[in-house]
Order: structure tokens, then sequence, then C-alpha cells
């Protein structure tokens, strides 16, 4: 286990591979640990990098930053401890909104963004997640029986400080992160699963209006809310050819079974 002090409070992370540095951030529900199978893909020309938050994982409850400004925060230090000035940024549900927080706050650090299962306003949560209270796992709540297809979710869920969500999740309900997308120069792409019941995309019609600024979006049919453990081959593809050909969507081949307008 790798692991740094910051802010006086242990930050738990993980690095694989060599090359160019790229950034994992992780979602309410679960760790850096769903990470592994897509940082293992990119190792061979990557060093890929996945942290936990603080509250989840194997990081300390530091409960001062439980915020999605404290996240932030948590990130910039960590790229700086790391040596690292800038770096693509792939966020998953809390993650992704960390990563479009930390991309407008430091521009000129973050060289573009993959947002996967992210809702970019309080009204895209589901019930179960906008109205958790805390008391008990958050993931074996708001996923259920659904925890047990996740064996990479499921084995650091305990971890997780309850309070760590109910904070971030308030921290967040007011917010609407799509006028950020919109300003944001970076090339964006944006994820979802089709049957996601944690989170809902935005409307199709918004989406259709990304072509006039720098991002694109993407729904897989056949994936929940980890598409990178329910669809790890059209993912993976998806990843390494955002890294590859940047802003240049055209040439970024997906096969029209993947995906489907988001009318």
């Amino acid at each position: 286990m790798s692991a740094i002090i910051l802010e006086s409070s242990l930050v738990h992370y993980e690095a694989l591979g060599r090359g160019r540095p790229l950034l994992f951030l992780h979602d309410w529900l679960g760790s850096w640990r769903y990470w592994v199978p897509t940082m293992m893909e990119l190792s061979h020309s990557r060093r890929a990098y996945a942290l936990d938050f603080w509250g989840f994982g194997d990081s300390d409850k530091a409960r001062g930053y439980y915020s999605v400004d404290g996240y932030v925060h948590q990130v910039d230090l960590f790229m700086r401890q790391m040596g690292i000035s800038e770096i693509p940024i792939i966020g998953h549900g809390l993650g992704g909104i960390i990563a479009l927080r930390f991309a407008k706050k430091f521009p000129k650090r973050v060289q573009q963004a993959m947002i996967v299962s992210t809702p970019l306003s309080g009204p895209y949560l589901n019930q179960s997640l906008s109205s958790f209270t805390g008391g008990d796992n958050p993931a074996s709540r708001i996923l259920g029986r659904q925890l047990n297809s996740y064996q990479e979710v499921a084995m650091e869920s305990a971890k997780t400080d309850a309070q760590a969500v109910v904070e971030t999740v308030r921290s967040f309900l007011q917010e609407d992160l799509t006028l950020l997308v919109e300003d944001l120069t970076i090339p964006v792409m944006l994820v979802y699963g089709s049957q996601d019941n944690i989170i809902r995309h935005p409307p199709g019609g918004w989406l259709d209006d990304l072509d006039y600024f720098n991002a694109y979006a993407f729904l897989l049919e056949d994936a929940q809310h980890y598409p990178m453990l329910e669809e790890p081959t059209k993912f993976n593809r998806l990843l390494l050819d955002f890294l590859i050909h940047e802003n240049a969507w055209d040439k970024i081949e997906v096969k029209e079974s993947w995906r489907r307008r988001m009318r």
C-alpha cells in the first residue's frame, strides 16, 4: 500500500505502469480498487494513479474535508506532492464532479477529462443517494443486491465513512455543472450507462448541443453505473481512443451498437 500525508491526514493511493501520468477518481460507492482492471489495461503505456478520497478506502477519515471543495483541495495537494503539473483525469460519479470542478479551478493542470456516470446537478441523483442520512454501509444501502455483482466495490464498501457520503452529497445538491462543462476549453468526454439506476444522464437536447463545445457524450447500452466493470472492452476502447485523439472526436472509433443518441 502506498500512502502520503496531506493536511496531517493519510491519503492512500496506488500507481501502476510507466509513461505519461493519468489520474482516476472514484465514486461515492466504492474506492480506488474498482479502477484496477482499467489501470492494468493502460499500464503498458501510462503511469496510472488512483487515490482514495478522505473517508473512503484506506485513506484517513478527515471529516473537515468531506465536501466537493475539500476533495478538489485533496487532488490539488496530491498532484503537487507527486510532482505532476498537468494530467488527464478520469472521474466516476463523485470523482467526475471533482474532476470538473478541479478543471474549472485549475484549467492549465487538466489536459482532458473523461466523466463517467456523473450527475451534473442534484436532481439527477436517485432518491436513495440524495436522501442518504448515514448510519450504515452506503454501497449496501443504495446498491442493494446489485452490490454482489461488483466484487471490487463490495470488498471495500465497509471501509466507507457514511458521513463522507452524506456531506459530499449535501455539498453537491444545489450545483449545476452543465454550464461548467460548456465553459471548459479542455476536451471532455461524458460516458453513461443506459441502465444506470443510481444517476440519470442530462436531457438529450443538451447533450446534442455539446457539438458546439469541446465535449461529446456516449451512452453504453448494456452498462449500468459501473461501465468500466460491466463493459470493460468497450469502456477501455473509448478511454484509449480519447487519450490518443483528445478532441478529434471523428477519430474515436465507436461502433453504433455501443451507443445511441440520448434524446
